[in-house]
């Protein structure tokens, strides 16, 4: 098949779809939906996010040195349009969309009850990469519904139902079917020992 060459962009599709909450002290909590997240490390868990510059909750992550990955199933498609659509300067996201503030363990933002899974976070690095600034997070809790557990501990990605973003196609899609699966031990999410 015949390819084009074209200038760089972000063509690496899909992404996870995830809305990271966020507080510091005396502000209302807020909500970000992003697709800009990976994970950069084993032992310690760690991931990473970029938020840019301009965005509420860039001060907020960089004041406070933590936040929460809050992962969304298709369930939480509208809240997290709304969350990536609308800024936390102007509303007060958890009340305007009813979402549960849960307290974290270990960090001081709120985990999002409605979400199947939330990763609290302590910031370890931060870059300034020219539009965003990337945060490296060590997870430093875990929460998983019970329900999306088999009883060796592995996520069931089909009861997950996990939302996936095409930023350049600028849409939303839901789960799609395994075309490989390989049986790993090591992927167990299992309660901690």
């Amino acid at each position: 098949m015949a390819k084009i060459v074209a200038k760089p962009r972000t063509l690496l599709v899909p992404l996870p779809a995830v809305m990271v909450s966020c507080s510091i002290e005396g502000e209302k909590p807020n909500i970000i939906t992003i697709s800009w997240i990976g994970i950069v490390n084993s032992e310690p868990p760690m991931l990473s996010i970029s938020i840019a510059l301009n965005r509420h909750s860039h001060r907020i992550v960089r004041e406070s040195g933590e936040f929460v990955v809050n992962l969304t199933s298709e369930d939480n498609l509208r809240e997290t349009d709304f969350c990536g659509t609308y800024s936390g300067r102007k509303h007060d996201k958890f009340a305007e969309l009813n979402l549960t503030p849960v307290v974290g363990q270990k960090v001081k933002g709120p985990l999002i009850g409605e979400c199947p899974i939330n990763l609290e976070c302590v910031v370890r690095q931060s870059h300034v990469l020219g539009s965003h600034e990337m945060f490296v997070g060590e997870i430093v809790a875990t929460h998983v519904e019970e329900n999306l557990l088999e009883n060796d501990g592995r996520l069931n990605i089909d009861k997950l139902k996990p939302l996936i973003y095409c930023p350049v196609a600028r849409e939303y899609r839901g789960k799609t079917k395994p075309v490989l699966s390989r049986p790993d031990k090591s992927s167990s999410l299992g309660k901690e020992k």
